[in-house]
């Protein structure tokens, strides 16, 4: 297996890549791998980045529950749920998901499930209800919250 660049060449992109947006390590290995580069080769850049602190799990795990919750709107358990499954350690998901303002979420949520409610045009209450459950968990916020929130929208 012939690597496609040198170590030099491959740290010099690696460092373009986490420069250019906040990266986690596996994105970072799966990039190198695409490259072709060694299990010793991969070890050394990625300690390299590290060092040079182009690579920060905590500072990507940050930014990322800032961002899916500002932009796309999800909630916790969403962002909890994508940053396992990227491989971020319990300790840097508990400090992510302390950038994200209480208030801020629980007025986000409420907007997201007022305009869901509303768009809904479902003549079968239940149906109606179920629609809306479902599409706030899928966007990840918790069940007390959905479950209340439907029912105090129900009664308006």
């Amino acid at each position: 297996m012939n690597p496609i660049c040198t170590p030099k060449e491959a740290l010099q992109k690696l460092e373009y890549f986490c420069a250019y947006q906040e990266r986690c390590h596996d994105e970072v290995i799966a990039k190198l791998q695409s490259l072709k580069m060694t299990t010793d080769e991969i070890d050394f850049i990625i300690v390299k980045l590290i060092e040079d602190n182009f690579l920060n799990e905590t500072r990507f795990a940050c930014s990322f529950a800032r961002g899916k919750h500002r932009i796309k709107q999800w909630g916790k358990i969403r962002i909890v749920n994508e940053l396992k499954a990227r491989h971020i350690s319990s300790t840097n998901i508990t400090l992510a998901l302390k950038e994200i303002d209480p208030e801020e979420y629980e007025s986000t949520f409420n907007e997201l499930a007022e305009k869901c409610w509303n768009s809904i045009h479902e003549k079968n209450t239940l149906k109606k209800r179920k629609k809306v459950c479902d599409y706030l968990l899928r966007r990840g916020y918790e069940s007390n919250f959905v479950y209340d929130k439907v029912k105090m929208m129900e009664l308006e």
